[in-house]
C-alpha cells in the first residue's frame, strides 16, 4: 500500500524559499507570479494493514512540524 503526504508551510508563516523562487520565475520573465508557497511530499511504500491514522501519527511524530507546517494524507 503506498500513501503520500503533502506538508505545506501554514499560513503566515515565513516562507523563504517560496519568496526566493517568486523572485526567480520574476527574473526569468515570467511575469503575474505573485507568491509562491514550497512544501514537500513523502511518499511511503506501506506494508499491508497500515492505516491512515498510522500514517497520522507518523506525521505527527517525524514528517512534519506540526508547530509551523500543515499536512494531508493521501493513502492509496
Amino acid at each position: 500500500m503506498k500513501a503520500r503526504v503533502h506538508v505545506m508551510l501554514k499560513n503566515g508563516v515565513l516562507d523563504p524559499q517560496g519568496e526566493a523562487v517568486r523572485h526567480a520565475l520574476g527574473a526569468l520573465g515570467f511575469d503575474g507570479v505573485n507568491g509562491v508557497r514550497q512544501g514537500k511530499v513523502i511518499e511511503l511504500d506501506l506494508a499491508e494493514g497500515a492505516t491512515e491514522a498510522d500514517v497520522t501519527a507518523m506525521c505527527e511524530k517525524l514528517l512534519a512540524n506540526t508547530v509551523i507546517e500543515s499536512y494531508s494524507v493521501e493513502m492509496g
